[in-house]
């Protein structure tokens, strides 16, 4: 069964105590996960962290930054029993409502070039890129670039 539900997602203020299973989510699908460190550091900093569960597991989260009329899109993960469902796409759209809220008229991200899932979700939306970023990411073997993207609000 889909955890998409219609309308707002049941979202909730990331807090530490979320970490332990936030990083387990993290470190299930990505070769290089984000650390405790840099989700502490953006809880401490005050960026926009949520999560997202249904019937008592965690769906997925994402990590919001939006300043001086701009929003970056820092963390935006799906759990793998969730992706492929349109739970991604619920998520980002929960993304979009909150950067508006908060002043944003422009949303901003990253993605790996080898990530076309994540870029297919993008893309869809109607973001475009505008940049690279040369050897951003860690990869096997060496540095990854990051495409990066950008949406009007």
């Amino acid at each position: 069964m889909s955890a998409v539900l219609k309308g707002e997602l049941p979202l909730a203020r990331m807090r530490e105590a979320d970490l332990a299973e936030v990083l387990a989510l993290e470190s299930a699908i990505y070769s290089h996960p984000w650390t405790r460190g840099n989700f502490a550091d953006s809880l401490r900093t005050g960026y926009e962290c949520w999560t997202w569960r249904h019937q008592g597991g965690l769906v997925g989260y994402f990590i919001l930054l939006v300043a001086a009329g701009e929003s970056h899109l820092l963390n935006l993960s799906i759990a793998a029993v969730h992706q492929r469902q349109g739970c991604g796409s619920a998520v980002l759209r929960e993304v979009m409502r909150m950067a508006r809220k908060e002043g944003g008229r422009q949303l901003f991200l990253e993605v790996r070039p080898s990530n076309l899932a994540a870029q297919g979700l993008y893309q869809k939306f109607g973001f475009r890129q505008v940049g690279v970023r040369k050897g951003y990411y860690p990869a096997e073997g060496g540095r990854e670039d990051a495409l990066v993207l950008e949406l009007g609000l």
